[in-house]
């Protein structure tokens, strides 16, 4: 058996053994060829300090393969080593499957594979110019910058998609009319993603909640964590399109949905003022010298880094409990993510100053009285 003699016939064209060995041949010289272009642009570049960043990489990309280009035309053109008779026009229009309104040929799949291609260039270029804009721009927000890029990307390859079918031959209307049913069911068994996707673009463009914030989570109607109240501090590492990547004060992270951000009551420390008022509260036995102990208190807290000292720090007598005198320091600081190890701090100096001051703190008591 020759090389040349034909294996099987694809409509009027011969196939043979030389066809599959041009195929495999024409492949392996556009692959090297390709290595040895960009190696080549490369170097010539490189002497001539030239940079390859940012949109001159896409360029760069785009300009090396284009080489496959090339070699397609080539496959195509090798086909007529056994079918002279045959044009190259002739050859891409045939149609390989024909069912109903279905046709699928070479002509087909090329425009397929160039509408995904021309797409996914299109992606590339509106990523680098959204990037540039970041930039460019005084507050970089990268995240938001992500986002634009994916709901592109969808719109992009959505319509790519849509367009396939439309050069296959399919009525896409007849196809989105048959899978009104599955739509239906996917939508409901995916709802939550949705809510959780459509929160995350929410969170990303309204920009009321940032990579590094430091907010107070509601609990009440959510499972994130064992905390005893119904407030927890997180800190905020990554705003995806769905889920939320947070850091507790226990050093626990946590991935949470989008949608526990924005239905639930969330203080946002860093998004409001710069500094907030703190409390300590402390309770001494009746008896003591308030005016000391108040005096003690504010000398203390004065003397913290942490504690903005152009803010006024002051005592107040909270209320005669059954106990002692209760009372509370008041001071401003900074919406600090280590505000509890302050506070500690804060805690263990007044401590030594009452001990210092012969001041006691109150402690429960009870009076028993023995009637025999």
């Amino acid at each position: 058996m020759m090389f040349s003699d034909t294996l099987f016939k694809v409509g009027p064209f011969n196939i043979c053994v030389w066809n599959f060995v041009f195929l495999f041949l024409i492949s392996i010289a556009a692959f090297v060829l390709r290595k040895l272009l960009a190696r080549f642009l490369r170097r010539t570049l490189k002497s001539n300090n030239i940079h390859i960043e940012g949109r001159r990489e896409t360029y760069f990309r785009l300009f090396t393969q284009s080489v496959y280009l090339l070699a397609l035309y080539v496959a195509v053109y090798s086909f007529r080593f056994n079918n002279p008779e045959v044009t190259f026009n002739d050859f891409i229009k045939y149609n390989l499957v024909h069912i109903g309104a279905l046709k699928l040929s070479l002509y087909n799949m090329i425009l397929v594979v160039a509408i995904f291609i021309f797409a996914r260039i299109f992606i590339s270029l509106y990523k680098l110019y959204v990037g540039r804009k970041v930039q460019s721009s005084k507050n970089r927000n990268y995240d938001v910058a992500f986002v634009y890029v994916q709901i592109a990307s969808y719109i992009i390859y959505v319509s790519a998609f849509l367009l396939s079918i439309n050069v296959l031959g399919l009525d896409i209307s007849l196809i989105l009319t048959g899978s009104v049913g599955l739509l239906v069911g996917v939508g409901l068994g995916l709802q939550d993603v949705f809510k959780d996707t459509i929160a995350g673009i929410v969170l990303l463009l309204e920009g009321n909640i940032k990579v590094g914030d430091i907010v107070e989570i509601n609990t009440d109607k959510t499972t994130l964590g064992k905390h005893p109240s119904s407030m927890f501090v997180a800190k905020i590492l990554k705003i995806s399109v769905r889920t939320t990547q947070i850091q507790t004060r226990e050093g626990n992270i946590q991935i949470i949905p989008n949608s526990h951000l924005t239905q639930n009551k969330v203080e946002n420390w860093s998004h409001s003022s710069r500094l907030s008022m703190f409390t300590i509260h402390v309770q001494v036995e009746y008896g003591s010298d308030t005016d000391l102990a108040s005096k003690l208190l504010v000398q203390v807290a004065v003397k913290h880094p942490m504690v903005d000292a152009k803010e006024t720090t002051f005592v107040r007598l909270s209320n005669f409990s059954e106990s002692g005198i209760d009372l509370e320091l008041v001071f401003w600081a900074k919406n600090s993510w280590e505000i509890l190890n302050f506070k500690s701090d804060l805690r263990f100096e007044i401590d030594r100053r009452f001990r210092e001051h012969d001041i006691r703190f109150a402690y429960p008591t009870r009076t028993i009285i023995n009637k025999n």
